[in-house]
């Protein structure tokens, strides 16, 4: 039980990991050397070292990606503290439903930012046919069923004594 327990956190600290670097790191979108995400566009200068980075744009869209990207990392905090919390304080045979639903609301969240943002990117970005989506979207991706997957077992999971 014990090896089950910690299987789960880790796999639950797996993905909060995946979510705080898909929303802070600036590759969600590369465009003929620039990088873009949810946060703000640079681009490289003559030198390869040297960075000049502007403000992303105030697009709808692009609020609801961060928003949703935020609300996911919340909902997964919230989720892990809500286990630890249970953990102790759950009757023996109780499930972790509290849990589990909220680990899968932080998975369809990031799921929710990144169709958004796949569907919508066009409207702030211009596209060209050098456009790639970067690795930070990927693990936006990745992090969606992650979460998911642990929040059902979070909901299936019974507490032993």
């Amino acid at each position: 039980m014990l090896l089950l327990l910690l299987g789960i956190i880790v796999l639950h600290v797996a993905v909060l990991v995946l979510l705080f670097v898909s929303t802070i790191v600036s590759q969600w979108l590369i465009v003929n050397g620039r990088t873009a995400d949810l946060w703000q566009n640079c681009s490289t200068l003559g030198v390869s070292s040297s960075f000049q980075c502007v403000t992303s744009s105030t697009n709808e869209w692009l609020q609801s990606v961060q928003a949703m990207m935020i609300l996911s990392i919340i909902f997964s905090v919230l989720s892990l503290f809500l286990f630890f919390c249970q953990l102790f304080t759950l009757t023996k045979g109780g499930r972790f439903y509290i849990t589990g639903i909220f680990q899968i609301l932080a998975g369809l969240c990031v799921m929710s930012g990144a169709a958004i943002f796949t569907v919508r990117h066009t409207d702030w970005q211009l596209t060209t046919s050098d456009t790639s989506f970067g690795f930070a979207y990927i693990l936006a991706w990745v992090a969606f069923p992650l979460a998911v997957i642990s929040g059902v077992i979070y909901v299936i999971l019974r507490k032993r004594e």
